[in-house]
């Protein structure tokens, strides 16, 4: 952010590109992303969040525009080759977790990558105070410094030059031997350097996708095979950081006249013998052929366990089809005796069902009159309950209420649909129903004595009154307690 700040985004695009790299493939993954939630954020200025950040969900994730001047891979850096020509290395409190001889030798490593005048930019417990001869402090607090010039290497350095072979007689016409080679190739190459021109192209590449001698020197990004007919540029950055093969397959170019062509995509790294990234060469495997054979032979494999399926499916078939025909002959016969014996039963039932109705008639008219005899019996109760200035409540064993007249409602304030069901101890009314609990267990337990109390109470108006209870057990057949019959009324005040 800070680089496009200062240099613009398009320049920043044109002239910037920054390796990201760790051993750690899991990380390297992630940070690809480049999304992050609010609490990574919070200490970006808020211009910058909606400058750099588009907003996806709760998450904050950069611009792709210059994501892509970000390369990612993997770089151990005490066994792979160091990248070369970086102009700011930044590598802030690693070097602390090394022993001294490490140190020393990735310090070679750092002096080796980093172009003449190049920066390098360590954390604050790295001092670098006994590796004078690679690197002198610009700004020692906060531990930056500036690479000392390469001077020649003494022996045993590990990017010493290999030593020269003695000379031998050269063969006549080599490097035009090696050009036509490489031109006259039957597979289409192309050559790019380290700083992404286009350095060399055979006639192949030219035939195929139009690259001529026209455009050497050009940035390979430049051109529309960099990203057509597949994204190239990731593979290439890829190849540069990782110095491993990079293989695009699977690719589908399309020609003029909707011709089709299947590919398979080599990005090899070119290196010196120092380590040095020379550049990448790019070589167009055409597979099209290959492939039209695999699907033709996969098509034709496919047919032919159909067409075996299909033949076993349909003999199968035909010898069921002949047992079933057998045996369809003799269920015809069968069924034809069955239906007759049907029909005979058909009639019997016939008989017992309008039989049956008939019954059913008889017990439906009885379950009417029984139905009218309870509705009377209910509402006769009903109207002896709503006429007693009293109010009454009938209690089960298991003290759920199953009765609540009229003036229970008047006094108390409480619905009978809202008391009937609840538990006897869980009324919440004026009356203080613990005090009933003995009374009411000893009508339950099949005492045969009415008993009645005289209680303090709040009315449903919340004036204090004295109630009268009244309690007698509930007798069912064979004189069992059911339950309890309760009956509460005011006491008329003295004069």
């Amino acid at each position: 952010m800070l680089l496009a700040e200062i240099l613009g985004p398009d320049q920043f695009r044109q002239r910037v590109k920054i390796y990201a790299t760790d051993v750690d493939e899991e990380g390297l993954a992630r940070a690809r992303h480049a999304a992050y939630g609010e609490r990574d954020v919070r200490n970006v200025p808020p211009e910058y969040l909606e400058r750099y950040f588009e907003t996806t969900g709760n998450r904050y994730v950069f611009r792709k525009d210059l994501r892509r001047s970000v390369i990612f891979g993997r770089n151990d850096l005490v066994q792979d080759a160091p990248i070369s020509r970086i102009d700011l290395l930044v590598c802030r409190n690693t070097l602390m977790y090394f022993n001294a001889e490490t140190q020393a030798r990735i310090l070679s490593r750092f002096h080796f990558a980093l172009a003449g005048g190049g920066v390098l930019f360590l954390g604050k417990a790295e001092m670098l105070l006994s590796h004078g001869s690679l690197f002198l402090p610009v700004d020692l607090k906060r531990r930056v410094f500036r690479e000392v010039p390469r001077s020649m290497p003494s022996n045993g350095s590990i990017f010493a030059d290999a030593p020269q072979p003695p000379p031998r007689d050269e063969l006549v016409g080599l490097d035009q031997l090696r050009n036509e080679a490489f031109l006259s190739s039957p597979v289409a190459q192309i050559v790019v350097t380290s700083d992404g021109l286009v350095a060399l192209t055979n006639r192949r590449a030219e035939g195929l996708f139009g690259v001529s001698t026209r455009d050497l020197g050009r940035p390979f990004r430049d051109l529309d095979l960099s990203y057509r007919p597949a994204e190239l540029r990731k593979y290439i950055e890829q190849a540069q950081v990782e110095r491993r093969i990079a293989t695009v397959s699977g690719v589908e170019y399309v020609r003029g006249l909707g011709d089709v062509m299947h590919m398979e995509i080599q990005i090899n790294p070119l290196v010196d013998s120092a380590g040095s990234l020379l550049g990448v060469t790019l070589i167009f495997h055409d597979v099209t052929e290959g492939k039209r054979l695999r699907d033709d032979l996969e098509h034709a494999n496919r047919q032919l366990e159909t067409a075996y399926e299909e033949l076993q499916s349909t003999n199968e078939e035909l010898e069921t089809t002949n047992e079933e025909l057998q045996s369809t002959v003799e269920e015809l016969e069968t069924t034809n005796e069955e239906l007759q014996s049907t029909n005979e039963e058909l009639e019997t039932i016939n008989e017992e069902l309008q039989s049956t109705n008939d019954e059913l008639q008889n017990i439906n008219d009885q379950l009417r009159d029984s139905t009218i005899k309870l509705d009377e019996a209910n509402a006769f109760l009903e109207a002896i309950l709503t006429s007693l200035r009293a109010g009454v409540m009938v209690i089960g064993r298991d003290l759920q209420v199953q009765a609540w007249n009229s003036r229970a409602e008047d006094l108390w304030g409480l619905r009978r649909d809202e008391a009937v069901g609840q538990h006897f101890l869980n009324l919440d009314i004026g009356l203080p129903i613990d005090q009933l609990r003995p009374m009411v267990r000893r009508a339950l337990s099949g005492g045969d004595q009415t008993e009645q109390l005289h209680l303090p109470a709040v009315n449903r108006r919340g004036r204090d009154i004295t109630v009268r209870i009244v309690c007698t057990p509930l007798s069912g057949d064979h004189q069992t307690v059911t339950g309890a019959i309760i009956v509460m009324e005011q006491d008329e005040p003295g004069p």
